[in-house]
Formats: structure tokens, sequence, C-alpha cells
């Protein structure tokens, strides 16, 4: 089993509906969200596999000690503390080979949040093995990400962070020109909008390979 802290908007929220009928899946109860659409969900499986989200703590197995009890209290008192702010969404953004919701400019309060949450969540998490050091293609990364990786058990943490919430795999440039005007239609009303960052949720992957649910949800609860 592995766990992870993902920022994701409400259930009931209007790009939390648009995303997951978007992906075909609904991370919160695992339900297919539209018909089956053979074009489309190859190229949306790895998203749809993980759920509509940005990656603040990164999936990790928990550490010999740890259990799900005891992250999700720790992230009930970390929610606790947080204070909600808003970003304005960009989307679809092409972020190499896929598309995503990212922020249209940086955000201080943001990297803030993900800084202390990798910090604050380190403790629960086992040492990467050598096959998911391997997974993770260390001779493409940087010196810095390297460090990062086996640090804190992913590249993409603190000057490295880049909050995305993922709608597409890898595309080649024709698939890419195909989904564009889609994804432009679907995303039209949040594209140039706030997005409260008021949230965090508690993903669970039971066994490998198997879709992420939501385990728990936990409020931003500061004034």
């Amino acid at each position: 089993m592995r766990a992870a802290i993902y920022f994701t908007p409400p259930a009931g929220s209007a790009l939390a509906i648009t995303a997951n009928r978007w992906l075909g899946r609904n991370p919160f109860d695992g339900e297919p969200t539209r018909a089956p659409d053979a074009a489309r969900d190859r190229l949306v499986a790895d998203p749809a596999r993980y759920g509509f989200h940005a990656t603040i703590v990164a999936p990790f197995r928990l550490a010999g000690a740890a259990d799900l009890e005891r992250i999700d209290a720790r992230l009930a008192e970390f929610a606790a503390a947080q204070a909600p702010f808003s970003i304005t969404a960009s989307v679809p953004a092409r972020l190499g080979r896929f598309f995503a919701l990212v922020p249209a400019a940086p955000s201080e309060p943001l990297q803030m949040l993900a800084d202390s949450a990798v910090r604050a969540f380190a403790k629960f998490r086992a040492p990467l093995s050598e096959a998911e050091i391997a997974r993770r293609r260390p001779e493409d990364l940087s010196e810095r990400q390297r460090d990062h990786l086996l640090a804190w058990g992913y590249p993409y943490v603190f000057e490295e962070f880049r909050f995305h919430m993922t709608l597409s795999g890898p595309l080649s440039d024709d698939e890419a020109a195909r989904l564009a005007p889609l994804l432009a239609e679907a995303f039209a009303p949040f594209d140039g909008a706030p997005l409260a960052i008021d949230q965090l949720a508690l993903f669970v992957e039971p066994e490998p390979g198997a879709p992420f649910r939501v385990h728990s949800v936990h409020r931003f609860e500061t004034a």
C-alpha cells in the first residue's frame, strides 16, 4: 500500500465534476463518470488511475511504525493549521508531453504549503527501494533532483516543485493537437478563474497498480 497527500477540489465542485468526467473516474468513490471512450481513455489512463489532483507529498510506502490512522491524524492537524488562499488557474497548459491545470503565476503560499508538507510527512515514508529509484530514471534527473529523490523520496520538491493537476498522459504532437480543443472547451469556465486551495486529501493505493482512492479530506481552518 502507498499513501499520498494531494490537493483536490471538493467532490461536488464544478471543477472536480468536470475533471472527473474528463478522466472518466471519480477518485472519491472509484466509480466511472461517463461511458467508455476508447479514443480518449488511452490518453488519460495514467491521470485517471491517480485521480484528479496536484501532488503535495508524492506517493510513498509506509514506514514500519506508520499506519493510515496516524497519517490521517497528522494530516488533520496539519490542515487545521493552514489558512485558505487562492491561485489563478491556467488550463489547459502544455507541460512537456502532457496537459494540466497550472497556476497562472507563482504563488508563495502554495510553495510554502508544499515545502512544509514534505517535511511534516517525511517520518511516515519508508526509504525507496532500488526498483523505486530506478523507476524515477535518476540518470535523466539533475544532480539536485537526484539528491531530493534520495533524501525525500521524490525529485520535484522545494525549488523543483511545480503545482500541476494532470489531465492527460504523454501525448504525441498529433494527439496533443486533437486533444487541445476538447480540453479548451471542457475547461473554459476555469481558465483564468480563481481556484481555492483550502483542503488536502489523503489518497491511498491499496496495492501496486491499483487506482488511487480518496481516504479522507481535511479542510484548512486558520483564518
